[in-house]
């Protein structure tokens, strides 16, 4: 009597069994990218009703115009090679610099815009196309990780760039008037600083100019550092910072529609001309009267509220904390120099910095539990961290000049409230760290769990026979406990 054969599961490029897990995540990835695919059409078509490109323009053009940010691109570069070997990256390098070498030679003889670039994202592109054709199943995925890594920093980017052109399009008044009051109940921080770095310059002025314009290179190297592992594992880690940053880049920008802010030194200072309403900053504290919307110009962006550069600094100060003592020095050193910028520059106030903080402290626990899975204490610093943030708007535009009437009470109270989601997010992350270093049953250079009373072992060639312990150990698929996200 013939039986039918047995259906064996498809196996993949190691010889092991697919995990339960990889299916959904496919669908998951699968699902994301359509999702940005469509933001990124989307802001492409608002960008060209207003008349410019968008980021999808921008990104493509540079695979044979002149980039805008060649070390950006590079940038980009270094994060897809995080996926391959060392002699691959190398030969990697070396592509990029000879296409570079060619542009260069060919727009010097035809006197065009001289800029580098191009060959880094010839390579980031070719790494998806040597996925696609010359790997299968989880190389092929890795290959696609690492290059979707490497263009959503470049992406990301462009991007921020087409949704600051959008808020000076858009939003024709801002809302200085309200955030400088409101500011008057943290005893004006941006007024205290600017005249601090005015009677320190050009040293410090120096010092924080490279603080705050390499800020993107900081967490770049930072980046690297965690995913340094890949190429040797074949996996990225659960959680690491490019993550939170570039979901950081994405949310941000549309706080910008909500609440547009130009910043002191544009509404009270030199750099806004003639639409500023007086030229006040950083030597004269506002006065407190009544705030209305100021009519402002097309060009300049309203990217204050939150502050942004304080949100990614925050974000790098948390993830260097896993790093070597001087990586931890270093991050605790970009926080507190960015933030010494964005006020002694007038490119922000005080509440900017405290939404900031909150913003990227609540963008960073969900992540973290995305990544991680999510449990109670997770969801209530997200929660905490989203109402303490809606709270703040709300008080600054709505109550702005009972903050300034009476600074005693709400400065204290805005940093009382700021000073809750700190320290509800170091408790949750300080637990959910410990959890990680618990031993896992099953994963290898762990000690395993007491064994617990064997079975009666059956007889050798007896039908349905259970595995051995030693067979166990041995699966290859062990290590894939934890799924792979980027």
């Amino acid at each position: 009597m013939m039986t039918e054969p047995t259906r064996i599961p498809p196996r993949d490029d190691r010889g092991t069994q697919p995990a339960p897990w990889r299916r959904p995540r496919v669908v998951l990835w699968t699902a994301a990218g359509a999702a940005t695919l469509g933001f990124l059409v989307a802001l492409e078509i608002v960008a060209r009703g207003y008349g410019f490109s968008g980021p999808i323009t921008e990104q493509s053009r540079e695979v044979i115009f002149a980039p805008e940010s060649g070390p950006l691109l590079y940038g980009g570069l270094a994060l897809t090679m995080v996926v391959l070997t060392w002699r691959q990256r190398l030969i990697a390098l070396g592509i990029a610099a000879g296409v570079d070498v060619a542009f260069f030679l060919v727009r010097w003889a035809l006197d065009a815009d001289m800029n580098f670039g191009n060959g880094a994202l010839w390579v980031v592109l070719g790494v998806a196309v040597l996925g696609v054709t010359r790997r299968t199943g989880q190389e092929r995925l890795l290959l696609l990780k690492g290059t979707g890594l490497g263009l959503l920093l470049v992406a990301g980017h462009k991007t921020g760039d087409t949704w600051l052109l959008i808020t000076s399009k858009t939003r024709a008044t801002v809302l200085d008037a309200y955030v400088a009051a409101a500011d008057h109940a943290l005893a004006d921080p941006s007024w205290l600083v600017g005249r601090f770095l005015n009677a320190t310059a050009p040293v410090s002025t120096g010092i924080l100019h490279v603080v705050y314009g390499q800020l993107p290179l900081a967490a770049a190297l930072v980046g690297l550092y965690q995913l340094r592992r890949v190429a040797v594992e074949r996996r990225f880690p659960a959680h690491h910072l490019v993550r939170t940053f570039l979901v950081i880049g994405l949310f941000g920008p549309a706080i910008y529609m909500i609440f547009p802010v130009v910043g002191p030194v544009f509404a009270y200072g030199t750099d806004g001309g003639a639409w500023a309403t007086a030229n006040l900053w950083p030597d004269v504290l506002p006065p407190v009267t009544d705030p209305q919307p100021i009519p402002f110009d097309g060009i300049t962006p309203r990217n204050c509220m939150p502050s942004l550069h304080t949100a990614w600094a925050v974000t790098l100060f948390i993830h260097s904390r896993d790093g070597s003592r001087a990586m931890r020095w270093a991050g605790t050193f970009w926080l507190v120099g960015t933030l010494t910028a964005t006020l002694g520059f007038g490119y922000h106030y005080g509440a900017d910095l405290l939404a900031g903080v909150v913003f990227a402290l609540t963008i960073e626990t969900a992540m973290r539990s995305s990544a991680h899975g999510w449990d109670r204490a997770g969801v209530r610093v997200v929660a905490l961290g989203t109402a303490v943030f809606a709270a703040q708007l709300a008080s600054y535009r709505w109550l702005p000049t009972e903050m300034a009437a009476r600074p005693w009470l709400y400065g204290p109270l805005l940093l009382l409230v700021t000073g809750a989601v700190v320290y509800a997010y170091v408790r949750t992350a300080r637990a959910a760290r410990e959890r990680e270093r618990e031993p896992k049953p099953g994963v290898p250079g762990q000690r395993p769990a007491p064994a617990e009373p064997a079975e009666p072992a059956k007889a050798v060639g007896t039908t349905g026979a259970a595995p051995t312990g030693t067979d166990d150990s041995q699966d290859p698929d062990a290590t894939d406990a934890e799924p792979e996200l980027v």
